[in-house]
């Protein structure tokens, strides 16, 4: 399983969290989506990821109804990837808070959901 496609960095603004202030006013979240498949050798593109479409799935879903837990965002992405894409063999999702309230100093928070063939 070495091919893969990468999604990096799909940026957007939402409404996650449990504090108040969060789900009132919302913030910045980014997606970074790693697809492990075999590529097609015929070209077409039926036989892999539309990477533009799945980017518009997980958007979608991270854009719509507000979670308390990121966590749940990334599960439900992935778990939708892949009921979607029967050519995935497994997907990673990870979902990146960088404005999360933690009283400190810190570059980034994020959680990763990973959902495989072997595992559904």
């Amino acid at each position: 399983m070495a091919d893969r496609i990468e999604l990096k960095g799909l940026t957007f603004h939402a409404n996650h969290g449990v504090l108040e202030h969060e789900t009132e006013f919302g913030q910045a979240f980014s997606l970074d989506i790693i697809c492990w498949l075999e590529f097609p050798e015929d070209d077409d593109l039926a036989g892999t990821v539309n990477y533009a479409e799945l980017a518009e799935l997980a958007l979608e879903i991270a854009t719509g109804t507000p979670r308390q837990l990121i966590e749940t965002v990334a599960s439900e992405i992935a778990t939708t990837a892949m009921r979607r894409y029967e050519v995935l063999h497994a997907i990673e999702v990870t979902l990146h808070k960088p404005h999360a309230p933690i009283p400190a100093v810190f570059g980034d928070v994020a959680v990763v959901a990973r959902r495989s063939r072997k595992r559904m």
